[in-house]
């Protein structure tokens, strides 16, 4: 199995959970829970029974004390995770609307995670067992882009996958809006390439096909739209195809999308080589299949790392989408795969 190391942020999301009256004034009930979404991947491998690493920087402060342990708990290894002497960790609070939908309002102005610097980036992290994810949020800012596109270049000389979850928080940049060429630049060195639609719209400037053609062309051997309850569209060199997710009623969205990355991510380290997957359609499918209810489960409760699935909790909603009655219960996810 593939060891996969997730860079970036881990903050704390405090969660609106409620309000109450305190004589005239309404207050609002915040939890608070380790979130970010690299650290929110690492999770999600490591629940799944993956060998999940966490690269990245908090502070030397309660908040980093509680990720640390945090991610611990859950069998991340922490070994590439460094402590700032001075900034604090990133904060994130949390509201959802009606329909579990999130609204940010973040704190993370010079904290720990965007001055991870360059030469914190250690040739140990990369080898050609190896896959390499990151996400946006350490692209808002030229010091920490660098450092993001850095690390990327050593993994590619190091033959190892990269992985990138685009998960755009637009309020993050200077402007109120990402930066498009600063983001595709990482697009196209990536092997592996998650958008939600909305994301991928933006990015394209209104030129989907050119765009979608831009990234296959580069080095991207997996391509993956998704769009909420929609139909998740993911494309190959070769083909594209779509997977129905299941239905679900939505209690709280933060993880749904580091639940499913996480889950395409777990099931890809099973095997020697990307292309085994990329090359095989009835394989690729099922692992679309397997990564769409790890997204299902994490939505359907509250916060990120206890909403994200274990493989115990899966493999049964699997069996629900076997087609022959005579299937009792799926043994494994390998054997999902190859049924």
């Amino acid at each position: 199995m593939k060891s996969v190391i997730c860079f970036g942020e881990a903050l704390i999301d405090f969660l609106n959970t409620g309000k109450q009256e305190d004589g005239c004034l309404m207050l609002n009930n915040y939890r608070q829970y380790p979130g970010g979404a690299p650290a929110n991947a690492a999770v999600a491998i490591a629940k799944l029974g993956g060998n999940a690493i966490f690269a990245g920087q908090v502070g030397n402060d309660i908040f980093g004390d509680f990720l640390n342990a945090s991610m611990q708990a859950y069998h991340v290894d922490t070994k590439f995770l460094s402590r700032h002497s001075s900034a604090p960790t990133a904060l994130a609070f949390v509201t959802l609307d009606q329909y579990g939908e999130r609204s940010f309002s973040f704190y993370r102005q010079n904290s720990a995670d965007v001055l991870f610097k360059q030469e914190q980036v250690k040739d140990e992290w990369f080898t050609q067992d190896t896959t390499f994810h990151f996400c946006s949020n350490t692209l808002t800012e030229p010091d920490i882009a660098h450092c993001t596109e850095y690390a990327v270049n050593k993994a590619l000389d190091a033959d190892a996958i990269v992985s990138f979850d685009v998960n755009l928080r637009h309020n993050l940049w200077p402007s109120e809006q990402a930066d498009i060429d600063t983001v595709n630049n990482l697009v196209q060195h990536a092997h592996i390439i998650k958008f939600s639609l909305e994301e991928f719209n933006y990015l394209a400037n209104d030129n989907p096909d050119d765009y979608l053609k831009f990234c296959l062309n580069s080095n991207c051997q997996l391509l993956i739209i998704t769009d909420g309850a929609n139909p998740i569209v993911y494309h190959t060199p070769n083909f594209s195809r779509s997977v129905q997710p299941p239905a679900i009623t939505a209690i709280d969205t933060t993880a749904g999308g580091d639940g499913f990355i996480g889950g395409i991510l777990f099931a890809l380290s099973q095997f020697d080589h990307l292309s085994d997957v990329i090359n095989n359609d009835s394989v690729l499918k099922k692992v679309i299949e397997f990564s769409a209810q790890c997204g299902a489960i994490a939505v359907s409760k509250s916060g990120a790392f206890p909403a994200l699935a274990t493989l115990d909790e899966v493999l049964p909603r699997l069996t629900a989408q076997q087609d022959s009655p005579s299937i009792n219960q799926v043994p494994s996810l390998d054997a999902f795969l190859w049924s």
